[in-house]
């Protein structure tokens, strides 16, 4: 079996200085069974056309200026195999800058907005020291592992311009910007917790926003799953007395109740009780769907009805529930 295969890349084509519309170009080259999608890259720029452009820094997965995306799957160039790539898309593949409507050339991205965010979250340590110390300042171990890998993020933006919420809402601050203001609240050397957990706990901003769709935890190449971070602010932002009582506290409530009520959820009762009958207009076209599929019944908002069906093991949930659940709104 040869170690090489011949293929035809194509590349994301766009300089924002002489291109009304982007374009694709075919790249015919041998494959190796070791190259990366960095060498891919390399490849067209000096074998090709010398005006293709990218970022690359360190090759070694650290630096993160190589993220790109492949048939829209996000990736690091320099730690991502090519043939891995090819098989899982039959030889065909595409490479593209992480956010088309941010290209500036080619692969290259104006990273400001991703830049913007991060930088709201005050992603530093804030503390009152002596500016000249006389010794460090030290955590434990169980303190350091508290942070949950949280600062292994390198700023890649992979996560970041994966995000589906970002796309139809530009004002949230997405999961990278997230994850560092998680990475810096859990520190116990930092001394803006309150300021930074009411930063993420704006409405259209913060985390509430989250569709919890997990595609950053797909994304990021460095596993640094920045939903589990976005869960730990929810719940730290209740144990702060941060959060306060509003459609998305009480759309999360709704779950808990749902399930400690019926051990399945009443999508219903969770609609009628994040907002109220008054709410419940706004989303009558797709009740009228979940009632035709059977999901809902017509009188299961009505507050003398209850024609959800109990779990067999309902009893076990709602131990499971007292037992896990610290915090209340």
């Amino acid at each position: 079996m040869s170690d090489t295969r011949k293929v035809k890349i194509k590349a994301f084509r766009f300089n924002a200085e002489t291109d009304y519309l982007p374009y694709t170009k075919e790249y015919e080259m041998e494959v190796g069974k070791d190259e990366l999608v960095l060498d891919l890259m390399n490849r067209i720029k000096w074998e090709h056309d010398g005006s293709f452009s990218y970022r690359r820094s360190c090759r070694h997965g650290i630096c993160g200026a190589c993220g790109i995306k492949v048939n829209g799957k996000p990736v690091l160039a320099c730690k991502q195999n090519a043939i891995e790539l090819l098989d899982l898309f039959d030889n065909d593949i595409t490479l593209e800058p992480q956010s088309k409507r941010r290209a500036v050339k080619d692969m290259i991205i104006d990273k400001g907005d991703f830049w913007d965010k991060h930088a709201a979250v005050k992603p530093y340590i804030v503390a009152d020291i002596d500016p000249r110390p006389e010794k460090e300042s030290k955590q434990s171990i169980a303190e350091f592992n508290a942070l949950l890998d949280a600062d292994l993020c390198i700023q890649c933006g992979a996560c970041h311009y994966a995000c589906p919420a970002l796309e139809v809402n530009e004002d949230y601050l997405g999961p990278a910007a997230l994850a560092a203001a998680f990475r810096f609240t859990a520190d116990t050397r930092d001394e803006a917790t309150e300021e930074r957990l009411d930063i993420t706990f704006q409405t259209g901003t913060g985390v509430w926003d989250c569709v919890k769709c997990f595609e950053c935890a797909e994304a990021c190449p460095k596993e640094v799953n920045p939903i589990e971070k976005i869960g730990k602010l929810h719940n730290m932002q209740f144990e702060e007395g941060v959060a306060q009582s509003n459609v998305a506290t009480r759309h999360a409530e709704g779950f808990v109740r749902s399930i400690k009520k019926h051990g399945f959820l009443d999508e219903a009762d969770i609609v009628l009780y994040s907002e109220g009958y008054l709410g419940m207009h706004k989303h009558m076209k797709t009740a009228l769907k979940m009632l035709k599929a059977g999901k809902i019944h017509w009188n299961d908002a009505l507050p003398f009805v209850d024609n959800v069906p109990k779990s067999k093991n309902l009893d076990e949930i709602q131990k499971l529930i007292d037992i896990s659940m610290t915090n209340k709104l």
